[in-house]
């Protein structure tokens, strides 16, 4: 992206956002993040298809065209556009008259109305009371025209009483074009809707963090598995932060959306549907499961063996295992601990990991280290079985819910040499990070992009085996011989030791003479303008 691009988008983010906030103060963001992000949805799909509309009139009458209508086409032409096969050919979601943002923006203000529609040559009468009940209309006809967004939508605006408010907010949310330079709805509008989500998170702190996966983690794991084709799969995935980026390295580098394929499941419902709208404003196709639900009871791709598995699950969840067998097949390296879900989120994941897939999950510190019920058993497994591949130790303060401590694990079915890779059996790649990153703000903790690169770059030097080195207090290379040595515990800090200190030359002795001298010095300059003060103050009548 061009640097006036991404400046441009910047400042849209923080201009919406601050304007947002001061049309709705009486809601708090659990609330409020509902009514916006639906709002942005629905200017996004009527975006885009007034951008695919404006495509197909200038189609229709450019005689060089295949969809040219010929010199008498002009009376077919209204008609042709409201064609919903013309839309959905080209993945473009079909917007019914009443859905599309023109109208709703028209009519924001209008408290009962009236509206004539024509569709397919058929004039329809419809009637309003008021903007919740025509938002909620307008996103019931959106989701009944397209089935993929079937249950995705909430529709409660009306049920929420803000009628005053909405106007100026869809006044304001009008303003975000779908076009500037080379940027299109789709770019646009997900970049506000992922800059709202990060928002929002923060707002609602704990609560809010448990769907967003702070932006620099995110793609840092994308980076370093590098999903470039195949099936991408997230058990857990929140509101999908992890198929935005995919999407975004996918076509950073040279490549097509349609390379890749979305597998994603969640629980929480309310999760769910932001995910799902995530996808659909960028046009993803995306299998997110028939309805939000439990990974570990109600596996929604059961049969599915992806290439590439990326997940933030919760740390440390307690009593997931309700429902949930003993001799359940995903169990290969041992039972998962009731009181600790870690190992179950793990294991549940290489169940869904094709031959060749490698898969990278955020957990807490404490799965590198604790052998409390069961624990230390499976990860000696997984150790045994040689399916780490790489542990990073992150810095504190990443997470906008969670001040424990996290890092990521890597695993692939298959360290043998492949697609440029070297042959890395019964070696697993040690980065401690805990000193990289910077602070953004006074509670928070972010990566920089260079952060980012120098990880990613360790990790594939080591992979393919050209310029990678062991750096002290960074990085370690160590042989299933070192890991047995030290417990099974995988902690970066045990293996990559101390970070070598610069030395100037000067013997112990004489440094330790020297500074002592000088510390003297300055004792006694400190005792010398001390008098001085005191002999002022009784100058001045302050002192006896």
């Amino acid at each position: 992206m061009k640097q006036e691009e991404q400046q441009f988008l910047n400042d849209l983010d923080k201009r919406l956002w601050t304007m947002a906030n001061k049309l709705l103060p009486m809601l708090d963001a659990a609330v409020y993040k509902h009514v916006v992000l639906g709002l942005i949805f629905l200017k996004y799909v009527s975006d885009a298809f007034k951008e695919r509309r404006e495509e197909l009139n200038a189609a229709f009458r450019d005689p060089n065209n295949d969809y040219y209508l010929g010199d008498d086409g002009a009376e077919l032409i209204e008609q042709e556009l409201e064609a919903r096969d013309y839309f959905t050919e080209k993945n473009v979601f079909w917007v019914p008259a009443l859905a599309r943002w023109d109208f709703l923006q028209a009519n924001a203000k209008v408290a009962v109305g009236t509206v004539l529609q024509v569709k397919n040559g058929k004039t329809t009468e419809y009637k309003f009371n008021g903007i919740g009940r025509l938002l909620d209309d307008a996103l019931e006809a959106v989701e009944k025209e397209n089935s993929k967004l079937k249950g995705v939508l909430e529709k409660d605006y009306a049920r929420k009483q803000i009628d005053t408010a909405l106007p100026g907010l869809i006044d304001l949310i009008a303003e975000i074009p779908f076009k500037h330079g080379t940027l299109h709805a789709k770019d646009i509008l997900g970049h506000v809707y992922e800059y709202f989500l990060g928002e929002f998170a923060m707002a609602e702190g704990k609560k809010g963090g448990q769907y967003y996966t702070p932006k620099s983690i995110v793609t840092l794991i994308v980076e370093m598995l590098e999903p470039y084709q195949g099936r991408v799969y997230d058990p857990c995935c929140g509101s999908g932060g992890f198929f935005v980026q995919s999407e975004k390295f996918v076509e950073e580098h040279g490549g097509r959306i349609g390379q890749i394929s979305v597998y994603g499941q969640e629980s929480n419902p309310t999760t769910w549907r932001l995910a799902s709208m995530n996808m659909a404003i960028r046009g993803m196709d995306f299998d997110f499961g028939k309805e939000p639900a439990s990974t570990y009871t109600r596996d929604q791709h059961p049969d599915l063996r992806a290439d590439f598995i990326m997940a933030n699950p919760p740390f440390n969840m307690k009593e997931w295992n309700a429902g949930v067998k003993d001799d359940d097949p995903r169990w290969k390296y041992g039972i998962p601990p009731a009181g600790n879900a870690n190992f179950a989120w793990m294991q549940h994941m290489i169940h869904h990991l094709a031959p060749h897939g490698s898969m990278a999950l955020l957990l807490a510190n404490g799965s590198m280290s604790s052998n409390t019920n069961n624990e230390g058993e499976i990860r000696k497994a997984l150790i045994e079985a040689d399916l780490i591949e790489c542990m990073v130790a992150l810095p504190g303060q990443l997470f906008t819910n969670t001040q424990i401590p996290a890092c990521i694990w890597f695993l692939t079915r298959s360290k043998l040499a492949r697609n440029e890779t070297r042959d890395r059996k019964g070696e697993t790649l040690f980065i401690d990070a805990r000193n990289l990153g910077y602070m953004k703000d006074r509670v928070l903790r972010d990566f920089a992009p260079a952060d980012i690169r120098k990880i990613a770059d360790t990790f594939h030097a080591w992979k393919r085996g050209e310029n990678y080195a062991d750096e002290a207090g960074y990085s370690k290379a160590a042989k299933l011989e070192d890991i047995k040595k030290h417990d099974y515990v995988l902690t970066p800090g045990r293996y990559v030791g101390a970070a070598e200190q610069e030395t100037d030359g000067e013997p112990f002795e004489e440094k330790m003479a020297r500074l002592t001298a000088q510390l003297n010095e300055q004792f006694g300059e400190s005792a010398r303008l001390e008098g001085v003060i005191r002999e002022n103050l009784v100058r001045l009548g302050y002192g006896g």
